[in-house]
């Protein structure tokens, strides 16, 4: 039996525990950080961090969750201590000493820049000058590793999908729930770098919903409130894609749900519930790894569309920006993606399907 299913829950396991979530913060910080966020009312200001977007003010729960899951892992969390009372120069220092044994010089910086601004928000009055320092010394050791040697063209990606999917269906012989994860692996692939939208939006995806069949396509739909930029972003997909999506709802969704039917959502973990947005980033980049020899994280991906869109479509202007749904100041641009993403989809997917027949 193969063993690749308790991998997959043993990673999902992992991502899920490694921020403490709120609910287990100590009280005082909790506090301090539902009031942090509180929203205004008519004239009533709302919390220190209500002007920030959601996403921003999750990101930076998660990370001050970080900073406290290692705290309690070494015993040096107290739940009595008031809030933002356990950022000390000895549990930073000891806390940056971790990270540097598993994560780059460019996360480390961001862990500690992030965990400085929820600590200006949850304690407005404590004296961070020794973090600042901390943040200002850890900024001039970041060695940003090169992007470059791992930007693969997006057909190259599309096709190695395609192939996992073809590969998984000639596998007989394999455990139907092994088969089943390498079509959900490849159709990640090949979609992602067909569409590719974020990776909130896209671990999101919604059958029925989000991901629609009109006609005989597919389409990938998001409204404007679910999109960073606040505008609706919809775009066709390419066929041999769709009878990929076709295929894992028909055959391999299904095995994957374990006969249970209690969610929408496109990408299925092994016990049938939708998979968390670290999971499928996870999924992605292993699965790069091992289909194409090189670890393509999803915003690479976006880096893939725009270079081969580049490359491919030079004719085109601002295709790339189009594809990944920027805003652009200039006028002739803004006209240009108010076109919506619908045409520079039509036209990314003609680009793709004139290389791939090659």
């Amino acid at each position: 039996m193969s063993t690749e299913p308790q991998k997959d829950e043993a990673e999902e396991a992992k991502c899920k525990i490694r921020s403490l979530p709120k609910e287990l913060w100590p009280l005082a910080d909790r506090i301090a950080w539902e009031a942090a966020c509180r929203p205004g009312v008519r004239l009533t200001r709302g919390g220190a961090a209500s002007h920030l977007r959601p996403v921003t003010q999750n990101d930076l729960a998660k990370r001050y969750g970080y900073f406290l899951d290692f705290l309690s892992r070494t015993k040096r969390l107290c739940r009595e201590a008031k809030a933002s009372a356990h950022v000390t120069l000895e549990n930073v220092e000891q806390y940056v000493e971790e990270l540097k044994g598993r994560v780059s010089s460019v996360t480390i910086y961001g862990s500690i820049h992030k965990l400085r601004r929820i600590t200006q928000l949850l304690g407005p009055e404590q004296e961070l000058h020794w973090l600042i320092e901390i943040e200002r010394e850890l900024f001039s050791q970041m060695r940003p590793r090169s992007k470059w040697d791992r930007v693969v063209l997006a057909e190259v990606i599309i096709e190695a999908g395609l192939t996992l999917i073809a590969e998984a269906e000639l596998a007989v012989n394999l455990p139907k729930l092994t088969r089943a994860r390498m079509v959900r692996n490849g159709l990640m692939l090949a979609l992602l770098a067909l569409c590719p939208i974020r990776l909130k939006n896209f671990a999101a995806l919604e059958i029925g919903r989000s991901i629609v069949k009109i006609d005989d396509t597919w389409w990938i739909l998001l409204t404007a409130s679910e999109t960073k930029e606040k505008r609706a972003d919809e775009r066709p997909i390419e066929d041999d894609v769709g009878d990929a999506i076709d295929k894992y709802l028909k055959f391999y969704r299904p095995i994957l749900a374990r006969d249970r039917d209690n969610t929408n959502a496109l990408w299925l973990a092994i016990n049938g519930e939708a998979m968390a947005q670290c999971s499928v980033a996870e999924v992605i980049t292993d699965t790069t790894r091992s289909t194409l020899g090189v670890a393509i994280s999803p915003h690479l991906f976006r880096t893939a569309v725009a270079t081969t869109a580049a490359i491919h479509a030079g004719d085109t202007p601002h295709l790339g920006s189009a594809l990944l749904h920027h805003r652009n100041p200039i006028v002739t641009l803004e006209n240009y993606n108010r076109a919506s993403s619908i045409s520079a989809g039509r036209a990314y997917r003609d680009v793709i399907q004139r290389f791939r027949s090659k």
